[in-house]
């Protein structure tokens, strides 16, 4: 829960300012975020992650499944009081990824081990 208090630390992984506010898309850093606040979050998480990924080979896919799916499992494993942040999140995952929902939509997005 004390991770909850300070959901800055997940946007300042996203946007560092010793790298001019350009930082990752923010799938690993939640998952480090889930395991740390409820394990099974994460092994959830992680499952659909790597399901989707494995399914279309697409690595952003997988990303944005797993962030989607987050604040619904911790409602389903009764963790309601973190879903309000996990929303936040999985907005601000599907934000940095938005061109890459583009290119999902437009089938141009690459694949794992394609040339």
């Amino acid at each position: 829960m004390r991770y909850l208090r300070r959901p800055q630390l997940f946007f300042g992984h996203l946007y560092p300012v010793w790298l001019g506010f350009r930082g990752g898309k923010g799938v690993a850093t939640y998952a480090g975020i889930l395991f740390g606040l409820h394990w099974p979050l994460g092994l959830a998480y992680g499952v659909a992650w790597i399901a989707v990924l494995l399914v279309t080979r697409i690595s952003s896919a997988g990303g944005l499944a797993a962030a989607l799916i987050a604040p619904v499992a911790a409602w389903g494993m009764g963790q309601q009081n973190y879903v309000p942040v996990l929303v936040a999140c999985s907005v601000i995952v599907c934000w940095k990824h938005r061109e890459n929902i583009g290119r999902l939509l437009n089938r141009t997005e690459p694949k794992i081990g394609a040339k």
